[in-house]
Order: C-alpha cells, then sequence, then structure tokens
C-alpha cells in the first residue's frame, strides 16, 4: 500500500490522481441528472475555447465533456505506465519536476489520437442524442440531400451516419447545393437548425488560423513576448 500511494502522489502522476476522481464525480452527478452532459459545449465553433479545440483535435461529434474524458484517462495510463517502467527507477531528484513536465506532454500528444479513435468509434451512440445534444454535432461533415428552399432552409445527413439527418439553415450568399459536403460549424437554438460551410473552406480557415498563431508565437519569441504585426 506504500508503493501505491507513493506512487499515486509522484509528479507528474499525482497530476491524474487528483483529475481523475473529479472526472468520476462528474459522470455520477451526469447519472443522477444532477449535472449537464453538454457541461462545456457551445452553440459555435468561432473563436478560442475549449469545444473548438476539441474538435481541432479530432473530437467532433460526442459531446465536449465525454471527449475530455476519455482523453484524460488514457493520458493518465499512459503517465501511469512510463512512471512504473521509468521514472521510479531514475534518481531524478529535483529534475523529476521538468522530466514530468516532459511526460505530461508526451502522454497527451500519444494518448490524443487513441482518444479520437475511440470517440469516433463511438459517435452513432452519441448522434441518436442528438435532440438533445446538439451542439455535439459541430465539426461533422454532412451531404447536403436537395437544394435550399427560397428561405435558405435545407435537409443534409452526416457523412459517417447517413441515417443521422439535420436541417441547415443557410445565408442568401452561401446557399449548399445537392451533394455538396458541408462542416457544421453554429447550431442555432430558435431556429432548431446549424450553419455550415463548404468543408474545403473550412479546411483553409483552419490551416490560416493555425499559420497565423505559429506567426503570432515566433513574433512573439523574437520581440521579447510581444505581439507578431499580421
Amino acid at each position: 500500500m506504500e508503493a501505491v500511494r507513493q506512487i499515486a502522489l509522484s509528479f507528474p502522476v499525482v497530476v491524474f490522481t487528483v483529475l481523475l476522481p473529479l472526472v468520476l464525480l462528474y459522470w455520477l452527478l451526469v447519472l443522477l441528472r444532477l449535472a449537464p452532459l453538454a457541461l462545456f459545449a457551445r452553440d459555435s465553433l468561432k473563436g478560442d475555447h475549449l469545444a473548438s479545440t476539441m474538435v481541432a483535435l479530432g473530437f467532433a461529434g460526442v459531446p465536449v465533456s465525454f471527449a475530455l474524458s476519455v482523453l484524460l484517462a488514457l493520458a493518465g495510463a499512459v503517465t501511469l505506465a512510463i512512471e512504473l517502467l521509468v521514472l521510479r527507477w531514475l534518481p531524478l531528484g529535483l529534475f523529476r519536476i521538468p522530466v514530468g513536465v516532459v511526460v505530461l506532454w508526451a502522454a497527451f500528444v500519444l494518448a490524443s489520437p487513441l482518444a479520437a479513435s475511440l470517440c469516433h468509434a463511438l459517435q452513432r451512440r452519441f448522434h441518436r442524442l442528438a435532440q438533445s445534444q446538439p451542439c455535439c454535432l459541430l465539426g461533422e461533415v454532412v451531404q447536403v440531400r436537395a437544394a435550399p428552399d427560397a428561405q435558405g432552409w435545407a435537409t443534409a445527413t452526416l457523412v459517417d451516419d447517413p441515417e443521422c439527418e439535420v436541417r441547415l439553415h443557410a445565408k442568401p450568399g452561401d446557399l449548399p447545393h445537392p451533394g455538396e459536403r458541408r462542416v457544421l460549424v453554429k447550431f442555432v437554438a430558435k431556429e432548431g437548425a446549424y450553419r455550415s460551410v463548404a468543408e474545403s473552406r473550412y479546411c483553409e480557415a483552419r490551416v490560416h488560423l493555425s499559420r497565423l498563431r505559429l506567426a503570432h508565437v515566433r513574433g512573439g519569441a523574437s520581440h521579447g513576448g510581444a505581439e507578431a504585426p499580421l
């Protein structure tokens, strides 16, 4: 028991020793209907927030809280494995903290694609909850079934789950075309419909945003933290 306690309280394992019980408590509250499943959900992917970040990492189609829980669980398992196989046998001393930070980073890097694959495999289960959790579909790719009517209303089905149908409401200058693949980027509750953009435009915007962030980081580093001119 003493060895287990030491491992649980060692850095970086202690991070998950604290976080995972909180995750379990949250899901217990969800089961008791005392906490919302869509805890971190947003109705739009615009802006830098947890929901848009998780979608960018490949976690579209499931609630953010579920994706984050899976990611933390897998990252915790990777960190524990590294602790048991490597760190506990090394005389790190004061170097344990910087080494632990690197291990944490590596654990999330390794766990992210595994967690995204697992969430992708479970997407269809959550698609059935789309009526009660519509924001979990943000970031999903859909295929337009027919041309929109005069008011811009159209229907589409998820590419990964053709049985799941959604309503689209497009602006006059960006009407979808039959058979076109689009990405859901916003849910308008009062309309019960989604805003969408062409898949190519969405990918181009993601690449452009990544370049802007990289330029900002490089500019900040070269100018002592000053904001890079864009």
